[in-house]
């Protein structure tokens, strides 16, 4: 699981790791661009403890850590905002959970193939 700051707490993390969910939640601000002998350092060794936090910080710390972590901010509003406006899809015409799947995979297919054309003309 990938969280910001503001979703961290010892309680957050304890639960995650009870339901056997690797949280990644940021413990605070980290600096950027670390002297370059920080950045090709070797990761540390992982700890020798059973506290979810202890293990957490470690696994952040990490050059496996901090490439998950960076995931997080992929963005994914643009895309919404595209199907809204461009496509004109505001709301489902179809009621029912199998059909508005159904539906919500056409709009999904129309973007797909709007945005392949795009990629493919130039």
């Amino acid at each position: 699981m990938l969280a910001d700051t503001r979703y961290f707490s010892a309680d957050n993390v304890k639960t995650c790791s009870e339901q056997r969910i690797e949280p990644l939640i940021a413990m605070g601000r980290d600096s950027h661009n670390l002297p370059l002998a920080e950045r090709l350092a070797q990761d540390a060794p992982a700890p020798e403890n059973d506290d979810p936090l202890v293990n957490m910080a470690w696994s952040l710390k990490t050059k496996e850590g901090k490439a998950r972590y960076a995931k997080r901010k992929s963005t994914v509003k643009a895309v919404f905002g595209i199907i809204k406006h461009v496509l004109g899809f505001r709301q489902f015409s179809l009621r029912g959970l199998d059909t508005v799947k159904g539906e919500w995979k056409l709009v999904s297919i129309a973007f797909n193939l709007k945005r392949m054309h795009v990629l493919a003309v130039g």
